[in-house]
């Protein structure tokens, strides 16, 4: 059986959705205050038809997160050196957490809209499940380390977007020096689990 393709409307109203959220979420001071009637209004469209496509706001917010993210997941799961998977862990683990942190800085407003949806707790979503499971098993690969999974979830809090936004917007870091942190910081947690020390 075939797949059935989107109508061209509908792909265009998806895209219309998707940039008015982003625009939106990129000027409010605070996400929870743009509302599905925001987006609808600054897309031209109705309000069931975000409905229909996205089921709610956290399904919308979480579309277009993906959206975005797409490149650097690629990149994750085929790609080549420094991210992809055949890199040596103790070059992958780093660029990793660079490429997440560069993402939560380009799109901070994103993020916080995303770690601010609730539904529970933010360690069972499912972008946090992939990137701890991929940073885990990258871990697993350095010889002698034994707490995986704790180490990925700890290196996975320094690029909270809520710390992230902290950093930025209430202490004045710039992106380069986060970056610079974060590299100093993960380079410290992988030596200390080097083998023979």
């Amino acid at each position: 059986m075939t797949e059935r393709r989107p109508r061209a409307d509908a792909t265009r109203n998806r895209a219309a959705v998707l940039a008015a959220a982003d625009a939106l979420f990129a000027r409010r001071d605070r996400p929870a205050t743009v509302t599905m009637a925001d987006i609808a209004a600054a897309a031209g469209v109705g309000k069931a038809t975000l409905f229909r496509g996205f089921g709610d706001r956290t399904g919308l917010i979480h579309a277009l997160y993906e959206t975005r993210l797409a490149p650097i997941r690629r990149a994750v799961e085929e790609g080549p050196p420094p991210l992809g998977p055949t890199t040596p862990p103790l070059r992958r683990v780093p660029a990793l957490l660079d490429a997440l942190l560069r993402f939560k800085l380009d799109n901070r407003h994103l993020t916080l809209a995303l770690e601010g949806t609730g539904g529970g707790s933010p360690y069972e979503a499912e972008h946090y499940g992939r990137w701890h499971s991929t940073l885990r098993s990258t871990l697993e690969r350095i010889p002698g380390h034994s707490d995986s999974g704790f180490t990925a979830h700890a290196l996975l809090a320094a690029v909270r977007a809520d710390l992230v936004e902290h950093l930025v917007g209430q202490e004045g870091a710039t992106p380069e020096q986060l970056r610079a942190h974060l590299a100093a910081f993960t380079e410290r947690v992988l030596e200390s689990r080097a083998p023979g020390e």
